[in-house]
This record gives structure tokens, C-alpha cells and sequence, in this order.
């Protein structure tokens, strides 16, 4: 089964929403500088509502692993997913000590199979390419890259999915999970839109029931 996580989720009311259209998974952003990143405070505080269901992910870019372990604990998240430079090593540090591991990779051409390679023990996220930035830019990259290595291993697709286009990157990539957030966004980053996480939803869902049909 396809799984959906929505990510840059900034408030209780989106949190729920998101789980009660189906969502496996939600993010929560600690990028300082970013427009959707939370304190521990607001994070710990959505957190603390939610229902026992839903795997609750922060993100992180560049803090080193004893400070991602100790906010996971604080906050009460499940994994991290690491956008930056993060070693191999200091992955395998945080999945010792019980947190599942996201490694996120801006792909910039096929050398991306080759860095994942390097993290064998993480899921391995794969983001667009775009100089300057760290993530959630909206952009979409070349699918048959991802395609090619989600034939090795499993993954999950981000990059400009949006409710009008994740079903056609299932059928192409059949990636273990899908991950949007500024695609289900209205004008305000951070706020998402009801209608579209509930249409990136369904249409991730039925695009699941026809490869599977």
C-alpha cells in the first residue's frame, strides 16, 4: 500500500485533518530560517493531541544527532528525516537509539543512486535539486531517475506533488510513499489547504487501486 505523508504541518487543525483524510505520516519542520518550522513548544503541543495512529516525522537539516535525538524525545516524534549533510554514521547513531531514519537526497542526476547507497539502513526521501534551497520548493525532477532506484530499494517521492499530478508519479516511480507540503498549500506556507490534502489523498489512493488492480 502507497504511503502519504504530508509534511510542513504547522498546526493542530491541519494535523488532524490530514490524519482523518487518511495520511500515514506527518511532518514537522525544525529548520530554523524556514517558513513552516516550529519550536519544540508548538511542535510538542500538536503533537500531544493526536490520536495513537500516524507516524510523527521531524525534519532536520544539519544538527548534529544528539540534538536531533534529544528534541525527537522531547517533542515525542517517531523519526527524523535529515536534509543535509548528515553522515552515515550519525544516521546509524539515531537508528540504535529507536528513531526510524529518513535520509532526504536532492537529486541532480543519476550520482543520487550512488549517495544513496551510502545509507542503506535509512528510507531514503528524494527531493528536487534547487540551488540555495533545502526543500520545499514546489519543483518536481526527472521521475525515471527515481524510477531506477526505486526498483533496488524501497523510497518515497517528493518535489512538487500536488493533487493534480501524484497519480501519474505512482504509476510512473511506484515509490513505497509519497510526501507533499507546499503542493497542498494554499497562499499561506505552512496553512494547508482541506480540499487539497483531501484530494492528494484520494487521488493517491486510487492511483494505488489501479497499479494494484
Amino acid at each position: 500500500m502507497i504511503r502519504v505523508k504530508i509534511c510542513g504541518v504547522t498546526t493542530i487543525e491541519d494535523a488532524l485533518h490530514a490524519l482523518d483524510c487518511g495520511a500515514d505520516a506527518l511532518g514537522l519542520n525544525f529548520v530554523p530560517g524556514t517558513p513552516r518550522c516550529l519550536d519544540e513548544k508548538a511542535a510538542a503541543g500538536i503533537v500531544a493531541v493526536l490520536p495513537s495512529f500516524g507516524v510523527r516525522v521531524g525534519v532536520f537539516v544539519n544538527e548534529s544527532a544528539e540534538r536531533v535525538e534529544s528534541i525527537a524525545r522531547r517533542v515525542g516524534l517517531d523519526a527524523a528525516q535529515l536534509h543535509g549533510e548528515e553522515s552515515p554514521e550519525e544516521c546509524c547513531w539515531l537508528i540504535k537509539r529507536g528513531l526510524r531514519v529518513i535520509k532526504g537526497l536532492r537529486v541532480r542526476g543519476a550520482e543520487t543512486g550512488e549517495e544513496a547507497a551510502l545509507y542503506p539502513d535509512c528510507t531514503i526521501l528524494l527531493d528536487a535539486y534547487v540551488e540555495g534551497e533545502l526543500g520545499g520548493t514546489g519543483k518536481t525532477f526527472d521521475w525515471s531517475l527515481a524510477r531506477e532506484l526505486g526498483a533496488a530499494r524501497p523510497l518515497i517521492l517528493s518535489g512538487g506533488l500536488r493533487p493534480e499530478n501524484v497519480a501519474d508519479a505512482i504509476r510512473q516511480v511506484n515509490p513505497y510513499g509519497v510526501d507533499s507540503s507546499s503542493g497542498v498549500e494554499g497562499q499561506t506556507p505552512g496553512r494547508k489547504d482541506p480540499v487539497r490534502v483531501k484530494t492528494f489523498l484520494g487521488n493517491a489512493r486510487a492511483s494505488e487501486m489501479v497499479r494494484r488492480g
